[in-house]
């Protein structure tokens, strides 16, 4: 099936709602031609209330432009649009087929029965459903139910597909299961696409870029790796995955140092003057005590979590500091280690406005 690859403006729009609530900061951002893009936070950030602006089904404050390519879409209901949209409930009819509930949106704007069977036939292909065309929704699995939604979502030739937390309300192995398949259908169907979650781990799997939002604002844009190894906001940093943060003595930032459990590390010179640097907890190295160049801490606990160990660290001129390591080491609470960071690993966020 042929889909129209068409880019996304949201310019300068807002949501305020009768009671005063600021729903939504100003906000600008393009979602490219055939790209995912993951509208990225936790609850109450505005995530939601972007999508249904962008849908038709909410009005943006004055000010404000959506442009679907070259067509300015912000006066038009969201059924002249051309959005399709799946839910985190799917919401498939429970009393119809699988090729039935495809056929749905063809149907009740009077495609030809010959026309409606051709496009459900490709989906069907498309979606890997072959032989479940007479299957009704609850006799297929949570992935099958996905599938049969999106190509509903997509038989009528939207011009952008709207992902309102689809695999939230699946249990956490299926969900993980689930995210690949998602993530290959949306590049073999080449739709421009938006997908709102509070999922990291399924933003990243899923979209080519991640719009992180706090508080109404999208804080930063960027590629899941690019936003993980090189944040611009603490809460980007923290928000996805888990950091440690170092502090600094105006001492170390006038010398250009970090201090590390009694030790020294070169500060990057693009982060001198700050006085909080951030490092992950797999970026913290761990080994012997008393080898030159490293610090020392001692461990007061450690986590067994099946991939990996957790160990929490005292350090001397550190807060607790969290270190992630390979599942067979060695070191157990009590015992004193030595630590140590290749300055590369270190961030420096820029504390922002929102």
């Amino acid at each position: 099936m042929k889909l129209e690859r068409i880019p996304v403006f949201v310019d300068h729009c807002s949501k305020t709602y009768d009671d005063g609530t600021r729903g939504l900061q100003p906000t600008s951002l393009q979602v490219e031609p055939g790209e995912v893009l993951a509208l990225l936070g936790p609850s109450g950030c505005g995530k939601t209330t972007l999508l249904r602006l962008i849908a038709g089904l909410e009005t943006l404050d004055d000010g404000g432009r959506i442009r679907f390519g070259d067509q300015d879409v912000t006066q038009r209901p969201v059924e002249q649009r051309g959005v399709g949209m799946v839910f985190q409930s799917y919401a498939l009819f429970p009393q119809m087929s699988v090729a039935a509930n495809i056929g749905y949106g063809l149907r009740i704007r009077g495609v030809a029965a010959a026309e409606e069977k051709r496009v459900v036939g490709e989906l069907v292909e498309l979606t890997r459903l072959n032989g479940l065309e007479s299957k009704r929704p609850g006799e297929l699995s949570g992935g099958q139910r996905q599938r049969v939604a999106l190509a509903r979502a997509v038989a009528v030739r939207p011009r952008v597909l709207l992902l309102d937390e689809p695999l939230a309300a699946l249990d956490a192995k299926l969900k993980e299961s689930l995210r690949g398949e998602l993530a290959e259908l949306l590049r073999r169907l080449h739709i421009t696409a938006i997908h709102v979650t509070h999922d990291q781990q399924e933003a990243m799997a899923i979209a080519d870029r991640l719009a992180v939002m706090r508080a109404g604002v999208v804080v930063q844009i960027g590629r899941g790796e690019d936003l993980y190894r090189a944040p611009i906001h603490p809460f980007v940093a923290e928000f996805l995955g888990r950091v440690n943060r170092l502090q600094r003595t105006p001492g170390a930032v006038a010398q250009g140092l970090v201090a590390l459990g009694g030790a020294t590390l070169a500060c990057p010179p693009d982060w001198r003057s700050h006085t909080t640097l951030l490092v992950r907890p797999e970026d913290i190295e761990v080994g012997p005590v008393g080898q030159p160049g490293w610090g020392a801490a001692r461990v007061e606990q450690r986590t067994f979590l099946g991939d990996r160990v957790q160990l929490r660290l005292h350090a001397a001129d550190q807060a607790g500091l969290l270190v992630d390591v390979a599942r067979d080491t060695v070191f157990q609470a009590g015992d004193e280690i030595g630590i140590r960071i290749a300055p590369q690993h270190l961030m420096a966020c820029q504390e922002a406005s929102a």
